[in-house]
């Protein structure tokens, strides 16, 4: 039944949709979401008349900058067995100069992302998907052309790490200016920087040091994310995310009387059909076929 299919350690647990799950039309404004797929797929549509179907280890990078809706669905593509949906969204702030560019999105396709593959000193491996950033010189996709991720110097960093059962790695150190965090989501135990923590832990590190793991008996996955903080004030409310109160205040108000474009679909819970494969189709008519 909706809503009583959720996995209880899952970090957060909530969506719309009365017969597909997922979350039917909505706006934002001022920020970016990159929507990670780790199981299952995410049908998309937007204000713009773009669209797709993106899971199994895709990565969608969408600007909303000066407003844009979307509807995000989890289609039930498997008739007569589950449909099991795992993603991260992290959501993107932009520099105030850069709050009302045109909206954007842009696919990331698993087969494009790169994984470096390494081993410790006994042999033991592990795997770093680079969805933004770089790490041993192996560069990400470029993302969103007017992300705060698009300029090197930000150093931002998204970083999915599995590590092998009783694994060692040390993260290098980057600039002072940057934040780091990672999260351990998936495992049992790990020593990070000499203390030892347990999985559901999100941990902020100083991103000037060298930062030895030591990984468990159980392999353990990790996010990692860093960048240059933008240093402007922050004020967020609902889908809106703006330096100040009356911006935010203006976007409720542009949101009424436009809707931010409209919505040129049928439904407010668009869906592309259970046996559509993975594409994208962008506003400009271009298209991409994956499957």
């Amino acid at each position: 039944r909706l809503g009583n299919d959720f996995v209880p350690q899952d970090g957060w647990r909530m969506y719309h949709g009365m017969k597909i799950p997922g979350f039917p039309v909505h706006p934002h404004r001022g920020f970016e979401t990159v929507t990670i797929v780790l199981k299952g797929l995410v049908d998309h549509s937007d204000s713009m008349g773009a669209c797709g179907r993106y899971g199994h280890g895709d990565v969608q990078w969408m600007t909303a900058g000066a407003g844009m809706q979307h509807a995000e669905m989890f289609p039930l593509v498997n008739a007569e067995r589950v449909n099991p949906l795992e993603l991260f969204q992290i959501w993107l702030n932009l520099p105030a100069e850069d709050k009302f560019v045109r909206p954007h999105y842009k696919m990331l396709w698993k087969e494009d992302i790169p994984t470096l593959n390494l081993r410790d000193e006994n042999g033991r491996s592990m795997e770093i998907i680079i969805v933004a950033g770089s790490v041993n010189g192996q560069k990400a996709v470029p993302p969103a052309p007017d992300s705060w991720a698009a300029k090197a110097e930000n150093e931002v960093a998204i970083w999915l790490i599995k590590m092998q059962a009783n694994s060692k790695w040390e993260l290098p150190a980057v600039s002072g200016q940057a934040s780091r965090s990672l999260y351990f989501h998936k495992g049992s135990e790990m020593t990070v920087s000499g203390e030892k923590i347990s999985s559901y832990k999100a941990i902020d590190l100083r991103a000037s040091q060298n930062v030895p793991i030591e990984n468990g008996p159980d392999e353990s996955h990790i996010l990692l994310l860093q960048g240059r903080p933008i240093d402007e004030p922050v004020v967020q409310y609902g889908p809106f995310v703006m330096n100040t109160q009356s911006e935010i205040q203006q976007a409720m108000d542009d949101y009424r009387k436009t809707q931010f474009g409209g919505w040129p679909w049928s439904s407010p819970d668009q869906v592309h059909g259970r046996n559509r494969g993975r594409f994208a189709r962008y506003a400009d008519g271009k298209e991409e076929l994956k499957d």
